[in-house]
């Protein structure tokens, strides 16, 4: 760890895996530490070994297959229970064969928490702190104290709340950490009760800010402005309920809004990679609206923020994205106006020349497509092939003369669809005919069946997501229907729309532009 005066900790295997729908494996694990190692967070916290088997088994394979460069391996775990000795607890001794350099003891510092949940009196809890505390020091490990509840602890019973601090930090622990379990804290109570207890402790302080009210991330801000040095967060905010302080928020407000070296040199630029990685491993979507990293995070829909953007993109934007790994985006929609237009096609690498009855046509045409339905914001591939229609080098690899689909409702419950395409491919008239597990998948099927032979580029190509809206209008069976198709080839992926009163003809404009633009991307190097 280069600096010790500030601590970046993170606990998304720990407490970042309580999230619903979250079930890492202890490869996933391994897999998340190295990332977050290679971001450069000071601690990983790996999980509560003896607690459950896989995080047992996670500390035993990491002592074998991680080589850490910049951070410490943390174990998480308890206090020794009421009425005993630290020596003795088999729930402190797995801590300390977790072989982690580091451990992270969780005691209550709410009076209430310890007389209703603990069921011990209030002077035991301070012994059980300072009794483990010191154990384990003993022993070699650097200790770091999470005061469950305390911000609700000291708003109830301060003098008890403080005395938990003064007694962790008297015992050896480097770091007491105020934790606002319930996440029910605003910024200005956080900066009054740290500052507080800083000034009545002489402690070292973290924060440990739950987001249950939404101020996760500004309460660990507001906690370092009142003297916090130690910060715990989760990747992309993940953990219990709502989550925790998102690590790829609080990161770049303390790099780029504080002023704080808090990671490697260089590092910063792999925020918006080292997210998504992590998000791709929890299995979870990533957030597109997350702030610094998400893929709308520096977008532009509105025509007047793309006219001042040309001017300078820092008249719209916070920061530069590329300090963060992430990219400037311009969304055109029926907001667009000639500087969106303009900036989109640019970024698309299709040149408008800065010809203002060419961008007025455009505009033009965009906006009445938008009202009638298409949505260009997430289907790029179908703006980029109406840009180079206005532009008159329409990509023609094939015309369809006519199409059909029929679905056959078998005797034993099972369907089939077949489709039929007549293409002019190349000056040949080409019929052909596939089956499919639904009415799309046989026309896309048909499309390949007819071409294949002239463009073997269509091997590669794989129909991989399909989404249908109905739009407002017309309601039920007669309502307008818009169908965004994306493909892929093994070097990326594509988007395209169609739009229409009935679903399967909105989804043939989609097929039919998706296989265009496929093809068109086998002439460009590095599409």
């Amino acid at each position: 760890m280069a600096d010790d005066r500030f601590h970046v900790f993170d606990t998304t295997l720990r407490d970042g895996a309580q999230r619903e729908g979250i079930h890492l494996t202890v490869t996933d694990k391994l897999a998340i530490a190295r990332l977050l190692d290679e971001f450069g967070v000071g601690f990983i916290e790996g999980g509560w070994p003896g607690a459950n088997p896989r995080d047992t088994e996670f500390f035993q394979r990491a002592h074998k297959e991680l080589t850490l460069e910049n951070a410490q391996l943390t174990a998480f775990g308890a206090t020794r229970r009421p009425g005993t000795r630290a020596a003795d607890d088999p729930q402190v001794a797995a801590l300390r064969e977790s072989g982690a350099p580091v451990v992270t003891l969780v005691a209550k510092s709410d009076g209430r928490h310890v007389e209703r949940a603990l069921r011990t009196t209030l002077d035991e809890n301070l012994a059980m702190i300072a009794d483990t505390i010191a154990h384990l020091r003993e022993h070699g490990r650097r200790v770091f104290l999470d005061c469950e509840h305390f911000f609700d602890g000291y708003r109830y019973d301060p003098a008890y709340a403080l005395s938990v601090v003064r007694t962790a930090a008297d015992a050896g622990a480097d770091v007491v950490v105020l934790c606002d379990t319930n996440g029910g804290m605003l910024p200005a109570d956080v900066t009054r009760i740290t500052a507080e207890v800083a000034a009545a402790t002489g402690a070292r302080l973290g924060i440990h800010a739950q987001d249950d009210s939404g101020c996760a991330v500004a309460n660990t801000l507001a906690a370092v402005d009142a003297g916090a040095t130690h910060v715990q967060c989760t990747a992309n905010g993940y953990g219990e309920r709502v989550g925790n302080a998102n690590l790829f928020a609080v990161v770049p407000a303390l790099v780029l809004k504080h002023g704080r070296d808090v990671l490697p040199e260089g590092r910063l630029a792999e925020t918006t990679r080292v997210s998504q990685a992590i998000a791709e491993i929890a299995n979870i979507a990533p957030a597109t609206h997350q702030p610094y990293v998400g893929v709308s995070a520096f977008a532009h829909k509105a025509g007047l923020h793309a006219s001042a953007i040309k001017v300078d993109p820092d008249l719209y934007q916070h920061i530069d994205p590329a300090r963060v790994g992430n990219d400037m985006r311009m969304l055109v929609s029926d907001m667009a106006g000639r500087a969106s237009v303009e900036l989109k096609s640019r970024e698309l690498g299709v040149d408008l020349g800065g010809d203002r009855d060419l961008l007025g046509r455009v505009v033009d045409r965009i906006k009445a497509m938008e009202q009638a339905g298409y949505s260009f914001e997430a289907a790029d591939a179908s703006l980029e092939l109406l840009l180079r229609a206005e532009l008159g080098y329409e990509a023609r690899f094939f015309t369809a003369e006519s199409w059909r689909v029929i679905t056959e409702r078998r005797p034993d419950g099972s369907s089939v669809s077949e489709a039929t395409v007549k293409l002019h491919v190349k000056g040949e008239r080409v019929i052909a005919t596939a089956e499919g597990n639904g009415p799309v998948n046989a026309l896309d099927r048909a499309l390949r069946s007819a071409m294949e032979g002239v463009y073997t580029a269509l091997g590669a190509m794989e129909l991989t997501d399909y989404k249908v809206r109905i739009l407002d209008g017309t309601s039920g069976t007669d309502a307008v229907t818009r169908i965004l198709v994306t493909f892929g080839d093994g070097r990326g992926e594509w988007t395209t729309v169609g739009v229409g009163e009935n679903v399967i003809d909105a989804s043939w404009t989609a097929l039919e532009q998706a296989t265009t633009y496929g093809l068109l991307r086998q002439d460009r190097p590095g599409d």
